[in-house]
């Protein structure tokens, strides 16, 4: 608590030493987010360019993220992983090849990150950590979509390894427990299980599949009746609450193999879960960033969590055609160009990103830009314009 403190009362006085900040602390700090937006593609033409920002100053081809405080970060394989199809998907619809091009360069760098067994490290390079199963999965799905774009088979069979990998340390329960963060098994990992789905209908070998429909069972006994789902969050201390971020991988993972894979069961999981959270955002006009058992929420919005949701949402539009799904889908991706649309006061390289906290110094990633919120911003934009990014 102390050196969170600390933490706290040196950014905040950094940023007021520093004009451009100062004018981006004081916006969150009033609350009143612009009413006047960009139109939705040049909001995702702002939102792939700071991602672009962030990849000429990883130094390697690879994508960071920007700190208010810090500046750039190094390159994170696992979120480069799945950036890369959403750039693709930029690219086709923006009708910039460019887009295409930083895309293929990041998929190189990760052929050239790859370990010997197959898996991609967590967190970021240059620190030293071993592989995680979760983060190789949103690898594979980088790997894929640079397959589908190049024909390169260099990537399909990257994709390969890395399943043959996540296979090969899946548990008897269907988790990955060991092989996770943490060492924990958590039901996130249906955002695993959909590359899995994907890798087999890119190869035709079933064996991915079946390590997707162990962990899926997995999960699907881990959900309450009210649609919650124990062992959500990232964390061992706020398990009981855990951040929107994972929930929504939970729900989209599931919408994704239902998509995949045709099981009503995991659709209507995901509707379970997904639909408390659309209520409570249509009568309150927000989210909190973490939600308990009973769906009582706390902490500040996490803009990744939000993002993912729109996404959720718009999906289950598409499936059911339900107009409450379309609503809050919508009004949820206003919100978010609302709060992009304030950062342009703020400094340069964070203009047209979202803070990973709204107000930006909510306890998940404070002060921060991060580039999975981008990402997800960028898709959230991508389904209300009829595209998803191919995953």
């Amino acid at each position: 608590m102390i050196r969170s403190l600390i933490q706290y009362a040196r950014y905040t006085a950094h940023a007021l030493g520093d004009a451009p900040l100062r004018r981006l602390l004081h916006a969150h700090y009033t609350g009143a987010l612009p009413q006047d937006v960009p139109a939705v593609s040049t909001a995702l033409a702002q939102v792939v360019d700071q991602l672009l920002c962030c990849q000429a100053a990883s130094g390697d081809e690879g994508i960071g993220s920007y700190h208010l405080i810090e500046g750039h970060g190094r390159t994170y394989p696992e979120t480069t992983g799945y950036i890369v199809p959403t750039l693709f998907a930029a690219a086709d619809v923006l009708r910039r090849p460019d887009l295409a091009d930083h895309a293929l360069r990041a998929s190189r760098l990760l052929l050239r990150l790859q370990l010997p067994t197959g898996g991609w490290q967590g967190g970021r390079v240059g620190e030293v950590r071993g592989e995680v199963v979760f983060n190789t999965a949103q690898v594979i799905r980088g790997m894929l979509a640079a397959h589908a774009r190049s024909g390169d088979e260099r990537y399909l069979l990257a994709a390969c390894k890395a399943g043959d990998r996540i296979c090969s340390v899946q548990e008897p329960d269907g988790t990955w427990a060991r092989h996770n963060f943490l060492g924990v098994a958590r039901t996130y990992d249906t955002y695993v299980d959909a590359p899995l789905l994907a890798l087999t209908d890119a190869t035709g070998d079933a064996r991915y599949a079946s390590a997707a429909q162990r962990n899926l069972q997995w999960v699907l006994g881990r959900q309450q009746a009210n649609g919650w789902f124990a062992d959500a969050d990232n964390t061992l201390r706020h398990n009981d609450r855990p951040i929107t971020h994972t929930i929504a991988y939970t729900i989209d993972g599931l919408v994704e193999c239902h998509v995949r894979g045709g099981d009503e069961a995991l659709l209507q999981a995901a509707r379970r879960a997904a639909d408390p959270l659309r209520d409570l955002f249509l009568a309150e006009g927000r989210l909190h960033g973490r939600y308990d058992s009973t769906w009582r929420g706390s902490e500040a919005a996490i803009t990744t969590g939000c993002a993912q949701l729109s996404i959720v949402w718009w999906r289950l539009h598409a499936i059911t055609g339900e107009a409450a799904y379309r609503e809050a889908a919508e009004s949820m991706l206003l919100w978010l160009r609302r709060v992009q649309a304030l950062g342009m006061c703020g400094p340069a390289p964070a203009q047209g990103a979202v803070t990973g906290s709204f107000p930006l110094w909510g306890r998940y990633e404070k002060f921060a830009c991060p580039n999975w919120a981008q990402k997800y911003l960028a898709d959230a934009l991508l389904c209300s314009m009829g595209v998803l990014p191919r995953q």
